[in-house]
């Protein structure tokens, strides 16, 4: 009977043809390009088109497939359980070792240990993981003499008769991490280093779980890439690796086991799960072609980590919105394993408090929300499947590209990998200046209230430029934040008062874009509701002896009243429109010539009103 209830309601409802959406939406548009309005060009290099349907699943060749069957875009096992991951610096053992039993006991399964001991030893490495039952978690080593520390642990490991049930990774990476870092190997074409990385393999060739490069694709995202150039740019460091290890003898199922992929995963909420869809297929097509003996070879082991990108110093607890977001899309794309970026990491060392918090995202999205019991929740989303096939797509073409260059790493000495980031970095600074891209608290609704404390140097703000053939990761807010430093610090309070008035609603409008405008360089703001006339709020204005009035009112009041309040003001304070009225030359001709609109690069409007007044 419920059957065929629901039956009967469904043919209440028959489908609606595709034409008749588009012709619903062109009546709508009254005549305005469709493409321009509705269509958006990515940063990615595709366009995403304003919805999706049925039909435009045709022609995508992975649909079908099953999580742990190739090419694994569903994942690469029939279950979405991923290891909550949180990384310890070492240098003291003993004291790393007690933070690593606590975060056992608080719901942490994967630990990462940053060796930062020069001399780190091998009673060390037992002090280190001293009371730590090492088959039941995942362990990951990174930071100094990460090789040397491989060997100490595998001695341990087979010393103690648990390497075959270990589950250990090691974070060696001269392709994407050394080159990076250095612009060369650190020996000719890398020979040491690699012959290094295959005496590991060789050593570890039976023990299934023990992976010993990690590619650092993060660094890409965190200096300032596409989503697809890190994937692309991550594929083609892989299959340099697949390369030279076959090339010395490695057999293929060896060498693409021994690989594991370390992400960023910024806010771009559906394009970072596609993003992890598209890695896991292209990974496995690459494997494919180096002809392993077992299809699931070509399985991708990937690691995420919510990017430092977009953190942001002020108003910092906005952090923790942006990692949880960010992890909800790589829990949805089926990581392997992933660690929230404690808030504060930007600005110090990241307290109990943060570092709770970070990994209490994991577990609310486990316990509470149950991410782990749904395996691809995304698949069959009509959007999400075709951003995976545009991100797949854009990714294996800039992919093939570096190959036809002679691969990643003469790419990289080239000086093409550094190029395209740093074009995508400007591109991306462009958006932040002129607010086509939000980073909340630093170029958009910032905290009005909020000074910068001494946790917050000059250095957490600064951008560091990268020298020679190298990448420098920074943070996307960094410039209005050490602006906002330098107004915090220089001993001023400026103020900009809002001058409200003509038509209310455009007049109210108007002052809560600009209170949002100059608070982003720390000016302080001084909204009113409405004055009735423009003697009255200029008056108020200087007697709040604010350094910037900000007339507020609408397009059509301003012809007339922005020039009676600079009559008014007589030059005691810098006058500002706000907008980009139709009478704007005329204002211009009578000595108006400040304005502020959507239009505005906001970072170097900003700088300009603080060096007229001398700030």
């Amino acid at each position: 009977m419920a059957n065929t209830k629901r039956e009967k309601l469904f043919t209440e409802f028959p489908p609606v043809p595709t034409e008749v959406w588009e012709a619903a939406i062109a009546a709508d548009l009254k005549g305005a390009d469709y493409e321009r309005k509705l269509v958006w060009r990515t940063g990615e290099g595709f366009n995403v088109r304003p919805y999706y349907r049925a039909e435009n699943l045709e022609g995508i060749r992975f649909l079908g497939s099953q999580a742990g069957e190739f090419p694994y875009v569903r994942g690469t096992r029939a279950n979405n359980h991923w290891h909550v991951h949180q990384t310890i610096e070492v240098k003291c053992p003993k004291e790393a070792n007690a933070e690593a039993l606590k975060l056992l006991n608080s719901g942490v399964d994967s630990l990462g240990f940053a060796i930062a001991k020069e001399d780190f030893s091998a009673a060390d490495l037992d002090q280190l993981l001293a009371e730590i039952h090492i088959p039941a978690i995942e362990i990951t080593f990174c930071g100094m003499h990460t090789g040397r520390i491989a060997d100490l642990v595998i001695d341990k490991l087979e010393k103690e008769g648990v390497a075959a049930d270990a589950h250990v990774a090691f974070c060696i990476d001269p392709i994407v991490k050394g080159l990076s870092q250095k612009g060369d190997f650190c020996s000719p074409n890398g020979e040491k280093c690699f012959a290094r990385i295959q005496s590991l393999i060789e050593r570890t060739r039976a023990y299934k779980h023990i992976r010993i490069v990690t590619v650092s694709a993060g660094i890409f995202a965190n200096s300032g890439s596409t989503i697809v150039e890190e994937l692309a740019f991550a594929l083609s460091a892989g299959n340099d690796y697949m390369a030279r290890l076959t090339d010395a003898g490695v057999d293929a199922d060896t060498a693409a086991r021994k690989i594991r992929f370390s992400f960023a995963v910024t806010s771009n909420y559906f394009m970072e799960i596609a993003k992890f869809r598209a890695a896991r297929m292209l990974w496995a097509n690459i494997v494919k072609g180096y002809n392993p003996e077992k299809e699931c070879a070509g399985k991708m082991m990937i690691h995420a980590r919510t990017a430092d990108w977009n953190q942001t110093v002020y108003d910092p607890y906005v952090n923790m919105l942006r990692g949880t977001t960010e992890a909800m899309s790589a829990a949805i794309a089926g990581v392997h394993s992933l660690e929230v970026t404690p808030f504060d990491a930007s600005f110090e060392d990241p307290t109990e408090f943060s570092k709770r918090i970070a990994r209490n995202v994991e577990l609310l999205l486990k316990h509470e929300a149950h991410f782990d019991q749904v395996v691809d929740p995304a698949g069959g989303s009509y959007y999400v499947e075709n951003l995976t096939q545009s991100i797949a797509a854009e990714a294996w073409k800039l992919f093939l590209e570096i190959e036809e260059k002679g691969g990643y790493t003469e790419a990289y000495k080239a000086g093409y990998i550094k190029e395209r980031i740093e074009a995508s970095a400007a591109a991306k600074d462009k958006a932040i200046a002129t607010r086509r891209q939000i980073l909340l608290g630093a170029n958009q609704y910032p905290n009005f209230t909020e000074v910068a404390g001494k946790e917050i140097t000059e250095e957490a703000v600064t951008r560091h430029m990268a020298e020679g053939n190298t990448l420098a990761p920074y943070r996307g807010a960094m410039a209005f934040e050490a602006m906002r430093l330098h107004v915090d610090r220089s001993g001023k309070q400026p103020k900009a008062f809002m001058l409200t008035c003509g038509s209310l609603a455009m007049a109210r409008a108007r002052a809560q874009f600009s209170c949002n405008f100059f608070g982003c360089a720390g000016i302080r703001v001084q909204d009113n509701t409405f004055f009735k006339s423009v003697e009255e709020g200029v008056k108020a204005a200087l007697e709040s002896k604010a350094e910037i009035v900000v007339v507020c009112a609408s397009d059509d009041d301003y012809a007339e009243v922005a020039p009676k309040v600079k009559e008014l003001l007589g030059g005691k304070a810098i006058l500002v429109v706000a907008g980009a009225p139709a009478c704007m030359p005329e204002l211009e001709a009578q000595g108006i010539t400040n304005f502020i609109n959507v239009k505005s690069n906001v970072l170097e409007t900003l700088k300009f009103y603080l060096k007229e007044m001398g700030i």
